[in-house]
């Protein structure tokens, strides 16, 4: 029987087929390509899905490529294993919408959270890190986790699908990981986060962006870079920041906080 390697996304799905066609198998990888952990939820309708994440892409084919995903995994024979980790939100929300769209078929689980994998240093030399996500993860590091995945118990799929159907009831904003797990956030979540990585000087987006998400990346990796600049653009249209160019123009324009919040 085939594997179908079940993927969090392109990063990790991009790495975990080089880790199988450098192990010589022929296990195959389809990769979900949305982010759950943001936007709404309540229908799980590919086409509600398509229609939001339209306003951040020009992509024509996203409600395409998500039914597509979706038809592939509650149509497929082929034994499955999912990759996720319970400290990245994409990642978890993913692995939840994953359980609660199967229901009762059976399958398996590799989840890195955690797992101490060698990591090299700007000095050349390795260190064990504990694992954040599947996306930071190598092909080489994949490829060591190959034969740890462990079957979904029962329990396990209840609780992942009373979970997810509670989420798709609060429909927030944003899905954001805690001790406790998965939790609905409201749409200003991030938004003291940039604001802190701003000054009265001008600076890029892309670089309050990549601040943010340097500076709170850890227990959690919480949102990606995308979502972020989405609330920048929001943050402008508020008046809490100054824009000097597009804001939606990560690269090229420059914010700022304005005078009167300097006081």
């Amino acid at each position: 029987m085939t594997t179908l390697h079940i993927a969090p996304g392109d990063s990790a799905g991009g790495s975990l087929r080089q880790a199988i066609q450098n192990a010589g198998s022929d296990d195959e990888v389809l990769i979900c390509g949305d982010d759950l952990s943001c936007g709404p939820i309540a229908s799980g309708d590919p086409a509600e899905r398509a229609e939001w994440w339209g306003q951040f892409y020009d992509d024509l084919n996203i409600e395409t490529d998500l039914n597509a995903f979706w038809d592939r995994v509650l149509s497929t024979k082929d034994r499955l294993v999912v990759w996720f980790s319970r400290h990245r939100a994409s990642e978890l929300a993913f692995l939840l919408a994953f359980a609660d769209r199967v229901g009762d078929r059976l399958y398996e689980c590799v989840d890195v959270t955690g797992r101490q994998l060698s990591a090299k240093r700007r000095d050349g030399s390795y260190e064990l890190r504990p694992m954040q996500s599947v996306a930071l993860i190598n092909s080489a590091g994949l490829r060591s986790l190959f034969g740890s995945e462990r079957p979904a118990t029962a329990s396990f799929r209840e609780d992942s699908c009373r979970t997810w159907r509670r989420l798709k009831q609060e429909n927030a904003p944003f899905r954001i990981v805690t001790e406790a797990g998965l939790v609905s956030a409201r749409i200003d979540a991030f938004d003291s986060l940039l604001l802190e990585r701003a000054t009265s000087e001008w600076g890029s987006v892309a670089r309050i962006i990549g601040d943010t998400m340097g500076y709170n990346c850890e227990p959690y990796i919480q949102v990606g870079d995308v979502m972020l600049l989405g609330r920048i653009v929001a943050l402008v249209d508020q008046g809490k920041l100054l824009s000097e160019g597009d804001p939606w123009d990560m690269r090229s324009c420059r914010v700022r906080l304005p005078d009167d919040s300097l006081r």
